[in-house]
């Protein structure tokens, strides 16, 4: 079941049920396996509660680091950059970002390079950013249409898009 009923126009953020959300997180209780982590990094994340999350986060990190396939940690390091977007730390987390949508691009990876780019647009777009915003929905898009991604998520993708370019030109606008 996914905990994402949509996407708010305005700010790109997941509108979740809280109570359900925090109802799985109880259910996960201390779970120590990399997918319970990571499933908690974002209930937390999306739940409002970042210190939690941005140390949770920071385990999945180290675990997935010391047993998991590359992919798992390009995974966990891009969550942990989430949470630092969340937390307003827009270079660090555009950092981070970067270098994972540069790795799994490298390795051919398209479905994981495209939510490294989707969730660095999101920080751009955080930032005020959209022509660079805009820029990383776009090349996200055409990573998930090569990769055969989903409907949810190119249209999550393409919603980011127009966001931008809406935003973008009301700056444009407004100077």
């Amino acid at each position: 079941m996914s905990y994402i009923q949509g996407y708010d126009p305005q700010t790109l953020r997941e509108i979740v049920d809280v109570a359900h959300c925090r109802e799985r997180l109880a259910e996960l209780g201390d779970q120590r396996s990399l997918a319970a982590l990571l499933e908690r990094v974002w209930l937390l994340k999306v739940t409002g509660n970042l210190d939690d999350a941005l140390a949770i986060s920071e385990q999945s990190v180290r675990v997935a680091r010391m047993g998991g396939p590359r992919k798992d940690l390009l995974r966990a390091r891009v969550l942990h950059a989430t949470v630092l977007q969340f937390r307003g730390a827009f270079a660090a987390a555009t950092q981070e970002l970067t270098t994972c949508a540069e790795e799994a691009e490298g390795q051919g990876w398209s479905a994981l390079a495209a939510f490294a780019y989707q969730h660095r647009g999101k920080v751009y777009y955080d930032a005020a950013d959209y022509v660079n915003a805009r820029a990383d929905f776009k090349r996200a898009l055409f990573l998930r249409q090569e990769a055969g991604a989903p409907e949810d998520q190119l249209e999550s993708t393409l919603i980011a898009i127009e966001a931008a370019e809406r935003r973008r030109s009301g700056a444009s606008v407004a100077s």
